[in-house]
């Protein structure tokens, strides 16, 4: 064997290491947030205020924008459309069930620019803090795909309940 094929090897081992490493760490993350899910399911007769193509990007812990959370099913990145009704938001995902955040669900609406995996222009992304269950705020990201999203946001944001009806907070 010479050092060439020797290296190659090496190499080759490294990144198995690695591959492993990552798919252990993602599994692990996976049990962690498993008693977490996103509510499915749109409300009969909810009304469509606003609709617009999105990239979803990632849910993470509130205020930890770093910190992914592996909520079925917005474990993985995908483009969709979200749709804000009388009720809340809708989140149809390509290739997944439809995410429902009903409005007392909702803690608060802005923009952002960095989150895991991705970083944009300033404010290019919104971020749409929720209550995924009684003691637990996340974070969603989405980027607008077909325009401005100053109108979605303030739209959103007039779901969002009064500071003291919130429920859960970080």
């Amino acid at each position: 064997m010479t050092t060439r094929d020797l290296a190659i090897a090496i190499t080759i081992a490294v990144a198995l290491l690695v591959l492993l490493a990552m798919l252990f760490a993602w599994r692990r993350r996976l049990r962690r947030d498993s008693a977490l899910s996103a509510p499915l399911g749109v409300p009969e007769h909810a009304e469509v205020v606003d609709r617009h193509e999105v990239l979803y990007v990632s849910t993470t812990r509130h205020d930890q924008p770093l910190e992914r959370v592996a909520l079925s099913p917005l474990a993985y990145r995908a483009r969709g459309e979200a749709a804000v009704t009388d009720r809340g938001l809708a989140l149809c995902l390509d290739g997944s069930p439809t995410v429902f955040i009903a409005s007392p669900r909702l803690v608060g609406v802005d923009r952002a620019t960095v989150t895991i995996d991705r970083v944009v222009e300033p404010g290019g992304l919104v971020r749409v803090a929720w209550n995924a269950d009684d003691t637990t705020v996340v974070d969603s990201y989405l980027r607008i795909a077909d325009g401005d999203p100053t109108t979605f946001i303030s739209e959103l944001q007039r779901l969002v309940p009064a500071a003291d009806d919130r429920g859960a907070t970080s």
